[in-house]
């Protein structure tokens, strides 16, 4: 290899091995490339081998920017499908110190590119600073959660220790104790107890996943400098708040934003990750045919699940809003592996105005023209899509975030409308008409455009997100 090359700065960024993870972390990895970074992506063995059986052509790599492979620890699984993300996430922080160190040996050994000169971790796979740090490497945490989760996880011990944490068994969740308020969080003026990430909550004082939580959050405190997908116009409290304990606080979202502005059809804009087949060129024909703001976008991510019942109150109320939308069910979207069948009444309801696919390139469909809501379930990834898309959401929250997500969307950010848990058709009817043609919907796409005003600036030329990926490059990742 040319000198020249092998003096290139290397970066290995390395995901939690789920969509909702690998996604942001595929965006930052072209924003380093682009920055002149050689880029060493790091799958799982399960993962990459679902990548090469539904999106071969997203795992073709270039002379510097390619693919390598880890064990999560688990025995191979019989079906092609997502595993359980805690049972993922325990083994992989068990067993991944050693696969990581021999992984960096592997490639520094390999004297035909770069050795690694920086770490890019998941905010969830910070067992890798024990490895870096004894390699003397930095290593940046990519957090894809919002600032103000990543807040209230850092507060997680203190809700143990005032005692809010430890329910004194399943009663709690239902009997109103989840509605009390605490004022106490740095950037925060008030959240219900319910609002906050659920990782917390446990009527197990001595539960091991909650301890394992904490430690593994703690370790942001080791982490060179913390990376989040958001911007400062967005959360400038909390962002504010959150420097003031933990070094280093880079916002360079929304990514899609900033990788469309720095890099500019570069040879890696091919690369994906989507763990399921997409028919995006048929959801783009069907949408061309609509009329613009027209449609409402429904996808609950890649982990949510629901009950049959669910499923069905979801359909008819689509159908029943009279609204035109398009709604993504993947195989694994219902509980039990039951098979998505709907009545034909519904499907003769919906044949003009609804579409039904499998999977979807979200950040793709979610700025055609003629999208003017999302019914999602608050991931951060769908919620700083939307945004940035000036799009506004009805919120069905399901595990983690989600629903501090959504407090966020409806509370402070003027753009959500919140669906009960317990969904019923006549509520989705309701809501879906009311954000599309209803009088708070007008409000809240009004309140979606600024949004996207303020992210397009924060992204563009001089803006906070793109400087902020400048001095995280010369201050952190080429820092000697």
């Amino acid at each position: 290899m040319e000198a020249a090359a092998m003096k290139k700065p290397h970066a290995v960024c390395f995901p939690f091995p789920a969509q909702g993870h690998i996604n942001p972390m595929i965006k930052l990895a072209k924003l380093l490339h682009h920055k002149g970074f050689h880029i060493t992506f790091v799958h799982t063995d399960y993962n990459y081998n679902r990548l090469l059986k539904t999106n071969p052509d997203s795992l073709k790599s270039s002379p510097d920017f390619h693919f390598e492979t880890i064990s999560d620890g688990l025995p191979p699984a019989a079906k092609n499908v997502d595993r359980d993300v805690v049972e993922v996430w325990a083994s992989i922080v068990t067993h991944g110190v050693g696969a990581f160190r021999d992984l960096l040996n592997k490639i520094n050994n390999n004297n035909n590119i770069p050795p690694v000169s920086c770490v890019v971790s998941d905010g969830n796979m910070l067992f890798t600073i024990q490895v870096t740090d004894q390699m003397g490497l930095p290593n940046v945490a990519l957090w894809v959660t919002s600032a103000f989760v990543v807040m209230c996880c850092l507060h997680f011990p203190h809700l143990r220790e005032r005692g809010y944490s430890t329910l004194k068994d399943e009663s709690y969740f239902t009997n109103g104790y989840m509605e009390k308020t605490i004022d106490w969080i740095p950037g925060i003026d008030s959240i219900r107890l319910k609002d906050i990430p659920d990782a917390i909550w446990t009527t197990d004082p001595e539960c091991p996943y909650v301890d394992n939580v904490i430690s593994e959050v703690s370790r942001i405190y080791k982490a060179s400098a913390v990376i989040l997908n958001t911007f400062d116009a967005l959360e400038s409290n909390i962002l504010k708040a959150l420097s003031s304990i933990v070094d280093k606080i880079y916002p360079i979202g929304p990514l899609d934003l900033l990788l469309k502005e720095v890099s500019n059809n570069e040879e890696n804009d091919g690369i994906q990750s989507n763990l399921w087949k997409t028919d995006d060129d048929d959801c783009i024909e069907w949408l061309n045919s609509k009329d613009e703001k027209s449609v409402i976008y429904v996808n609950y991510g890649s982990t949510t699940t629901m009950s049959q019942e669910h499923f069905v109150e979801f359909a008819f109320g689509l159908a029943n809003s009279k609204q035109n939308f398009l709604w993504i069910v993947r195989p694994n979207l219902v509980t039990g592996g039951q098979n998505l069948l709907l009545p034909e009444e519904f499907l003769a309801e919906i044949k003009d105005r609804g579409k039904i696919v499998s999977w979807c390139n979200q950040k793709e469909i979610i700025k055609h023209p003629s999208i003017g809501g999302f019914l999602t379930h608050c991931g951060w990834n769908s919620v700083i899509e939307s945004l940035a898309a000036g799009v506004p959401m009805i919120c069905w929250p399901f595990i983690f975030d989600q629903p501090t997500n959504c407090f966020c969307l409806c509370n402070n950010w003027g753009v959500g409308i919140e669906l009960e848990k317990d969904v019923k058709r006549s509520e989705v009817e309701r809501v879906v008409r009311e954000l599309m043609i209803g009088e708070k919907g007008k409000e809240l796409k009004k309140n979606a455009l600024e949004w996207k005003k303020k992210a397009e600036a924060a992204t563009g030329l001089g803006g906070s997100s793109y400087m902020n990926l400048d001095r995280l490059v010369e201050e952190v990742l080429l820092s000697p």
